[in-house]
């Protein structure tokens, strides 16, 4: 029972310590990375070597694609539930006519659905030690809306991209897996535009390569990189000033490097300690070169295991990415009205607070071969002032689950002994504690 209590407390305490203000939003900038995934997303996203779902695996480092054998399948889904304000205080104009009065309003959009489905096969059988993943998974988005506040004239803008990830992880060496594959982004783009919108789709491919190595029977480390994903959405906004003719907007999800370290040496194996660095070169991504700067993430997880049960807890710390110094550009698109203008739809990209906290429950064969996650988390709440005139506040806190069939070798049980080969997949060694 001692044992169990100090276990306990070396999940949870990272909650404690900074706990106690209010929380908000999830992404980094818009990208969601695997904060949302069924267990990774309870340990603050951590999955870059050691990742607790195949989710985060196809989603973030494919070389760990073969910790996962046999066959398995997961769903899963989250629901972010957003509290975005937004003070203006003074009048926007352009060329033409006042746009924008002053106002003061909360966001009228609701909350997001999102869905993650992924599928692994180990192609062992054929003599070849690779494991394959494909996915659905919810990539970047964000959406507010303020058309009820008749001074904003009609403000609102939203992202949503979906991904289609095909990777493929293989075992070099009993130490070495490397991985690499590709992913087809779908984006729902409606622009932060002082100006005539509408919502459009485009569609983009981003290439992803990485590699983990099992330094001690104890620690590995991951890296992996992600290529930008840059989508040209056409036809995508019409300025209420100049010709009128609708004009293409040019968005980039941006290039990616991570890096990761996970280590089982605590509470004899049953303690599981991650860490992954993150940065994001939003400085070369159209349209988010003007809104945002280069971006680091922490992200610190945490689980521990007893028999069937897994505790997670996870901390990130995030580098405020809003660029002090924005430029009109905004994937093309000139802003008129100066750099109020700027400011304003710079605000309504503005994810701001550095620190988010989140917490998971696992527990393995709630039915034979069946593991379920819950998991749910939030962001400190964060003001922050756009020049003189613009002033944003959000928060919010998101709930998530999974459930994930194991078939074939992927299905080992609690009762089999399952060691560190490229024959045993991440869910058998959480099922050990190792």
């Amino acid at each position: 029972m001692k044992r169990f209590l100090l276990a306990s407390l070396a999940v949870v305490s990272g909650v404690f310590i900074v706990g106690g203000s209010e929380v908000q939003a999830q992404t980094l900038g818009v990208e969601l990375h695997n904060q949302l995934m069924p267990a990774s997303g309870g340990m603050g996203g951590v999955s870059i070597s050691r990742p607790q779902d195949l989710t985060s695996a196809i989603n973030a480092n494919p070389a760990t694609l073969t910790q996962f054998s046999g066959t398995q399948f997961l769903f899963g889904g989250a629901w972010a539930e957003p509290t975005f304000n937004i003070r203006q205080t003074t009048a926007l104009p352009t060329v033409g006519p006042v746009l924008v009065d002053p106002y003061a309003a909360k966001s009228d959009a609701p909350g997001s659905v999102l869905g993650n489905i992924g599928l692994t096969q180990d192609v062992s059988e054929l003599g070849i030690p690779a494991t394959l993943g494909i996915g659905f998974l919810s990539s970047a988005g964000g959406i507010v809306d303020f058309r009820q506040q008749p001074e904003s004239n009609g403000t609102n803008t939203g992202l949503t991209v979906f991904a289609m990830p095909v990777m493929l992880g293989v075992q070099l060496t009993e130490r070495l897996s490397v991985g690499g594959g590709g992913s087809l982004g779908i984006g729902l783009f409606d622009g932060p535009f002082i100006g005539v919108g509408g919502l459009t789709t485009a569609y983009a491919l981003r290439g992803t390569a990485g590699l983990n190595y099992q330094l001690t029977e104890v620690t590995s480390v991951g890296a992996y990189y992600q290529s930008k994903q840059s989508f040209q959405f056409e036809n995508a906004i019409t300025l209420p000033v100049g010709p009128g003719n609708p004009l293409d907007v040019n968005l980039d999800l941006p290039r990616n490097v991570g890096v990761g370290v996970a280590n089982t040496a605590l509470l004899d194996g049953r303690l599981l300690v991650g860490v992954d660095l993150l940065y994001k070169f939003w400085d070369q991504a159209d349209l988010f070169s003007a809104i945002y700067d280069n971006q680091l993430a922490v992200q610190l997880g945490t689980q521990w295991t007893h028999n069937r049960v897994r505790l997670r807890a996870g901390y990130v710390w995030a580098e405020n990415p809003l660029d002090p110094n924005p430029g009109p550009n905004l994937g093309g698109v000139i802003q008129s009205g100066g750099l109020p203008s700027v400011r304003y739809s710079q605000a309504l990209l503005a994810i701001t607070s550095e620190h988010r906290l989140s917490f998971g429950l696992g527990i393995t064969d709630v039915l034979p071969g069946i593991d379920a996650d819950l998991m749910g988390g939030g962001m400190f709440k964060d003001t922050e002032q756009l020049g003189p005139f613009t002033q944003t506040s959000i928060e919010s806190y998101w709930l998530g689950f999974g459930l994930t069939w194991r078939f074939s070798r992927g299905s080992c049980q609690n009762t089999v002994p399952c060691r560190w080969s490229s024959n045993a997949s991440t869910a058998s060694l959480a099922h050990n504690g190792s």
